[in-house]
Parts: structure tokens; C-alpha cells; sequence
């Protein structure tokens, strides 16, 4: 049974700092795409970053700067580090994994499984 679980949402104050995970089973996790996407009320999911199984990225321009996102694959783990968070940043966060190809790497409906989200909040 494929599982997304992540972790690491909460409230910060703009300018602070919060790190997600995302543990995965069920799969071979080495072999996917793994992303996070966020969604704030009234607005589609959009992919904030993603990374390929050969360590190509992908990252929304908004964040870009801000936003580091890795994989350790002996852990089967997706990490999201978030710095100089600012309000608009406010949403649920998901991890996702897939079979997207490195040029479309931010593309929502090309990821099979997803985790159950995780809040962030970013007070001004």
C-alpha cells in the first residue's frame, strides 16, 4: 500500500523558517518523481518544487531562493526547507510522487500518489 505521509507544517511569522518531510512507502521510491505542491483556499493546486530521480529540479519562480527541496533515498524522505516564508505562502502543502518526465516536471496530473497535506500558515 503506496503511502505519503508529511510532516513539518505549522504557523511563522513572515521572514521565519519551517522544514516539511514526507516519508514514503509502499513503493520503490528511488525510482519516481517526487514533488510538493500547495493549495490555498480558492486557488488550483500549483507544484512548488520538484526533483526527478536523477536530481533534476524544478522550482515554482516564487520560491525560488527560498525553497530547497531534496530526497534521501536510503530513507525513502522528501524534504521541503522554507526560508523567508511570507504570507502568501499561506496553504496546504503535498507531497506527491510520479512518473513525470524532467520537462514537465511541474505537472500536477502527471503524479500518481499523494500525501494527505500539511498546513502552513505565515502570519504578517
Amino acid at each position: 500500500q503506496v503511502q505519503l505521509v508529511e510532516s513539518g507544517g505549522g504557523s511563522v511569522q513572515a521572514g521565519g523558517s519551517l522544514r516539511l518531510s514526507c516519508a514514503a512507502s509502499g513503493f520503490t521510491f528511488r525510482n519516481y518523481v517526487v514533488g510538493w505542491f500547495r493549495q490555498a483556499p480558492g486557488k488550483e493546486r500549483e507544484c512548488v518544487a520538484s526533483i526527478s530521480r536523477g536530481a533534476s529540479s524544478y522550482y515554482l519562480d516564487s520560491v525560488k531562493g527560498r525553497f530547497t527541496c531534496s530526497r534521501d533515498n536510503a530513507k525513502n524522505t522528501l524534504y521541503l526547507q522554507m526560508n523567508s516564508l511570507k504570507p502568501e505562502d499561506t496553504a496546504v502543502y503535498y507531497c506527491a510522487a510520479g512518473s513525470a518526465p524532467t520537462s514537465l516536471l511541474s505537472r500536477t496530473d502527471l503524479y500518481n500518489w499523494w500525501g494527505q497535506g500539511t498546513q502552513v500558515t505565515v502570519s504578517s
